[in-house]
């Protein structure tokens, strides 16, 4: 069975999201950090796409986070966006592997403990990228970040190439 391709995953959460740049430009910043960070780790071609999958798809979750429970917290992101990325991935017959996986990693994207692969470990370095510089954090963040989460060559690489020069 073929996969759907990423930029029509891509052109589905755009749409989802609706009239908020600020989300899909995150979004698709996240994504670009993924691909070349999995390109970087040299990533089988399924691990890749559930990847680049889960990274465009990674927030899906926040407008019905701040819908039902007045928050964008990653906690309510995580629980809420599932079942969204099922309702966006259905029309495209994704194999029910694929998005059962990639829900998983919507699922798991703010919980920094129990990483069990390398696409967890990767979307959760591209959505640190992206985060500490739209949230500005901290030299100290940063090294925190580095030290006790970051563990692929690729992703401390661009970490400390961006924010530790």
């Amino acid at each position: 069975m073929s996969l759907p391709p990423i930029p029509k995953i891509l052109r589905a959460a755009i749409d989802y999201n609706g009239a908020d740049p600020r989300r899909v430009h995150h979004l698709i910043k996240v994504y670009g950090f993924a691909q070349t960070i999995g390109a970087g780790e040299q990533l089988d071609a399924r691990t890749q796409y559930i990847l680049e999958a889960a990274a465009v798809l990674h927030d899906i979750g926040i407008h019905e986070a701040e819908r039902k429970h007045g928050s964008s917290a990653g906690k309510f992101q995580e629980q809420e966006g599932p079942a969204i990325a099922r309702a966006l991935l259905a029309p495209l017959s994704m194999p029910e592997d694929i998005t059962e996986r990639i829900c998983f990693l919507i699922a798991h994207h703010h919980t920094y403990d129990a990483v069990d692969g390398i696409d967890y470990q990767i979307l959760l370095e591209a959505d640190f990228l992206v985060n500490a510089y739209e949230d500005e954090l901290p030299r100290s963040a940063i090294e925190y970040f580095c030290k006790k989460t970051a563990k692929t060559a690729t992703g401390l690489d661009l970490i400390r190439a961006l924010f530790l020069p």
